[in-house]
């Protein structure tokens, strides 16, 4: 049932992403509500978390990793933006969030998106993985991968590369901790500090 739940889940998102991505539907009418699907079979269906660390010290290190992972992300994309295709992804992305109430699109991202990914990515496909032959580091390499498939549908350089990154980070929280809880502090900064404080791009296309 574990493996079905995390094959579909897959699939259905990659399938979300790519309506998103050919124009056909909404990214914010879209993405939350299947992610939220996701989220909620995962609380029923993922293995029991086996934490190793505090719960007080997981929020710790978890934001602190956040607010790293956003300074990083600011200066990447300082960088970057000067590649003309990452510089059009990035105003493209953030005209999206735009098109939403900015309380609205924190909400969704923060309470439902975000949350609903870490219980399906590192819960319950990570921890899922860790029971097999693959073993914890294994699976959370073998979890990374999948969430990266899940989002090049979008086909967003920020948003694949941010899987990337991010994915990798969340993942070894998991790792260290057993547990969500590092993961999705940090993954919840950093995406709140970067709705909060999003990279002055301007709004125009960006110079040849």
């Amino acid at each position: 049932m574990r493996a079905f739940a995390i094959v579909a889940g897959e699939l259905v998102l990659m399938a979300a992403w790519w309506s998103v991505s050919s124009r056909r539907r909404e990214l914010w009418h879209v993405i939350p509500l299947v992610l939220a699907v996701l989220g909620v079979t995962s609380i029923f269906l993922a293995p029991d978390a086996h934490p190793k660390v505090s719960t007080a010290t997981a929020l710790l290190v978890g934001a602190a990793t956040g607010v790293a992972l956003f300074v990083a992300t600011r200066i990447f994309v300082a960088i970057a933006i000067h590649w003309r295709p990452f510089a059009r992804h990035v105003i493209e992305a953030y005209r999206e969030a735009a098109e939403e109430p900015f309380v609205r699109s924190l909400v969704l991202s923060l309470l439902v998106s975000v949350p609903s990914e870490e219980l399906f990515f590192r819960g319950l496909t990570q921890r899922t993985l860790a029971e097999t032959a693959l073993g914890a580091g294994g699976a959370a390499a073998a979890a990374l991968v999948l969430y990266v498939l899940a989002n090049l549908p979008s086909r967003s350089l920020p948003i694949v590369a941010g899987s990337i990154v991010g994915g990798a980070v969340w993942g070894a929280l998991a790792w260290w901790s057993g547990d969500i809880v590092a993961a999705l502090a940090s993954h919840v900064g950093w995406t709140g500090l970067m709705l909060v404080l999003p990279p002055h791009v301007g709004t125009a296309e960006p110079p040849p």
